[in-house]
């Protein structure tokens, strides 16, 4: 199968932009060394999340086909990346040709829905701060590693449901906690695993 499969290999430096948020997805990238920077906005484009993304990792498999077959973030470099690239027509063929192809296909997006329909069924954050640990898990790719979000205080509180100074004093406590970085605008957590951790 290997000896017959059109691979693509792309070494990029830091800063380099993969893919941005809109693009059509034509093949599925593999990121095999280095680190990536994800960074997903809201709807309305009024915060976004930027994740830290190492390898190996396989990007955004899920918009290669369906009704909307575009990136939903916008992905760049970090560091000196290798990737490898598959094309969608490729991936087609490779799906129709062979069994465990298919398998791993339906496998990966099987696991991402049966992930995405158990969330709506988890208990409610009981305090403010479980509810800030919930809305990075919920709108993070990997749960874990480094994240930066990026919002104002108001909308912060806006999408917890609290005020604004109790959400500012929540994040304060954590930044003394050494869980997380405050900065204007901008909100750097280290370690997702470590917030989690101390927020069960």
């Amino acid at each position: 199968m290997a000896g017959n499969t059109k691979f693509g290999f792309l070494k990029l430096p830091a800063s380099k932009a993969v893919f941005s948020e809109g693009d059509i997805c034509q093949q599925l990238f593999f990121l095999v060394s280095g680190q990536l920077l994800l960074t997903t906005r809201s709807a309305d484009g009024g915060y976004s999340l930027t994740e830290h993304i190492a390898a190996p990792w396989m990007m955004q498999p899920e918009v290669l086909f369906g009704l909307q077959p575009r990136y939903s973030s916008t992905c760049t470099t970090a560091t000196l990346c290798h990737l490898i690239t598959l094309s969608k027509d490729e991936v087609s063929r490779l799906a129709e040709q062979f069994l465990v192809v298919r398998l791993n296909l339906l496998n990966l997006l099987s696991t991402k829905m049966q992930r995405q329909s158990r969330q709506q069924w988890r208990s409610a954050p009981r305090s403010l701060r479980e509810r800030f640990v919930r809305f990075l898990l919920d709108r993070s790719v990997y749960p874990a590693g480094a994240k930066e979000l990026n919002v104002i205080m108001t909308r912060l509180a806006t999408e917890l449901g609290d005020s604004r100074l109790d959400t500012s004093r929540m994040l304060r406590e954590l930044q003394q906690m050494g869980m997380l970085q405050l900065n204007r605008g901008r909100i750097s957590i280290p370690s997702l695993e470590k917030l989690i951790t101390c927020c069960p």
